[in-house]
Order: C-alpha cells, then sequence, then structure tokens
C-alpha cells in the first residue's frame, strides 16, 4: 500500500488530528462506512486524508484520488476471492465520488491563490 514518507512519520496525534476514515468529518461521516463488504479500508481513507491535507494542486487532488482506489485495490486482493468483485464494484464507487465531489474537501483550510 502507497503512504507518503510525512504519513509514515507523523506521530499518531497528527494522523488523528487530520484523519478521519471514510467520509468527511462529522456527522456526514457516519454515512460512509469503513468497510466494503466486510472488508476493513480505513487506511486507505487516513491515508487519502493525509494527502488532501497536504495537497496544493490539481495534479495532488488527482494523485491522492487515484493512490486510494490503487491501495483499497490492493487490499481488495488480499482479501476473500468470492467478494472482489463487489468489492471492487464499491471501490470504483468510491473513487469516482471523490474525483467528483472531493475538490470542497481538499481546498477546505487552504488559502486561496
Amino acid at each position: 500500500m502507497y503512504k507518503p514518507a510525512s504519513y509514515k512519520k507523523a506521530c499518531p496525534t497528527t494522523r488523528a488530528f487530520v484523519c478521519n476514515g471514510c467520509g468527511t468529518k462529522g456527522i456526514g461521516g457516519w454515512f460512509v462506512p469503513n468497510t466494503v463488504y466486510g472488508l476493513s479500508i480505513l487506511e486507505a481513507c487516513n491515508i487519502h486524508d493525509w494527502m488532501y491535507w497536504e495537497g496544493r494542486t490539481e495534479y495532488d487532488k488527482e494523485f491522492a484520488d487515484w493512490t486510494f482506489h490503487q491501495n483499497m485495490l490492493e487490499q481488495i486482493e488480499q482479501g476473500h476471492k468470492w467478494l472482489k468483485w463487489l468489492r471492487k464494484r464499491r471501490a470504483k464507487k468510491y473513487y469516482l465520488a471523490v474525483a467528483a465531489w472531493g475538490d470542497s474537501a481538499f481546498c477546505k483550510g487552504k488559502p486561496v491563490i
């Protein structure tokens, strides 16, 4: 699974401040599960949060979204073979959602250039 060096080096307190799993922080995040058909994708979601927090350019957002999808697929490949196609389909939906509607989360708290 791909993890930025800064994510690996970060202390647990900093990670907890930046990362909140799948979905948005607050009540909206309660509706987006951290699992796909029983398989936890929490780490992929946390890495994605971290990359959004660090990112500054459109390329950074696109790379974070692509990495999120690849990390989920890697986790799915290690899971139960009978559920792979369902999980891959759900992972694609997660990816399409962040690619289409993740701009506000990516830009939140960053200065407008």
